[in-house]
């Protein structure tokens, strides 16, 4: 079979340092039963060992080729491919209690993970490896220079733990940083959420647009709306103090006055 070359357009880096496999795997844990979906299989670094484990594997591949490859490879009772675009496919669609894992390409990583925010309903938990900067900004706490809209977002849907460290040597070709190892399990119902979700996420980007800026200044026209005392953020804030809670506050007080 001929050696498939990784693609940069796809953000293609193959998993090849088989520890760091076996530790992926050991933290996915995955169950014989579980609806378990993979992003990004490639060349089959982590598809081959949940195989070994799971009695049937969801995938979605954007490569045509490395999608041929896995249909060759495996039958359909023991493997689905999804020949697809990750932001294109509606993950809701493919079931409930799912198990999401994938090493996400770099360039798309951020969208794909807003992206499935809109599925959080029907998850259980995802694991990813991603660029380690990025991880360091899902997971960081207020008052900190990782602190931003990633952080916001996904902190006010999901509990973020990260795992450990991967280092470039571990792929084939390298990437030229290091990667980590993410786990998200989203909220329940009982989480704190905005009144508005689209109108939290509006004031969230506003909010960051201009981090160094006081939020009086950065929200613009919207600062005249916000009664600071109320909201219980001082008008002096900037947007990197204020916690999930305190967006969330301020999101819902713009939104009663018409925002």
């Amino acid at each position: 079979m001929a050696q498939h070359q990784a693609r940069k357009r796809f953000g293609q880096h193959f998993l090849v340092d088989e520890g760091v496999i076996d530790a992926i795997v050991r933290a996915i844990a995955p169950q014989k039963s579980d609806k378990l979906i993979e992003i990004g299989p490639g060349l089959s670094a982590l598809t081959g060992p949940l195989l070994q484990a799971l009695d049937h594997l969801t995938v979605v591949e954007i490569d045509r080729d490395l999608a041929a490859r896995l249909l060759r490879q495996h039958s359909p009772e023991r493997l689905s491919v999804v020949q697809a675009d990750a932001l294109q496919v509606d993950f809701s669609q493919l079931g409930t209690a799912l198990r999401i894992v994938g090493n996400l390409p770099y360039n798309i990583s951020s969208p794909l993970l807003f992206h499935l925010m809109d599925s959080a309903e029907q998850v259980i938990d995802q694991h990813f490896m991603l660029q380690r900067e990025v991880i360091d900004r899902m997971v960081a706490e207020p008052a900190t220079s990782d602190y931003g809209r990633l952080s916001v977002m996904l902190q006010s849907r999901y509990d973020m733990v990260k795992l450990f460290d991967v280092p470039p040597e571990a792929f084939d070709p390298p990437p030229r940083v290091v990667s980590a190892v993410v786990r998200m399990k989203p909220l329940g119902a009982g989480r704190p959420q905005a009144k508005d979700p689209a109108g939290f996420a509006r004031v969230v980007a506003k909010s960051f647009a201009q981090r160094r800026k006081m939020l009086r200044k950065g929200l613009g026209d919207w600062a005249k709306l916000v009664d600071w005392d109320v909201v219980g953020v001082p008008e002096t804030a900037r947007a990197e103090e204020l916690s999930v809670g305190q967006f969330i506050a301020l999101a819902d007080h713009l939104h009663e006055a018409g925002i």
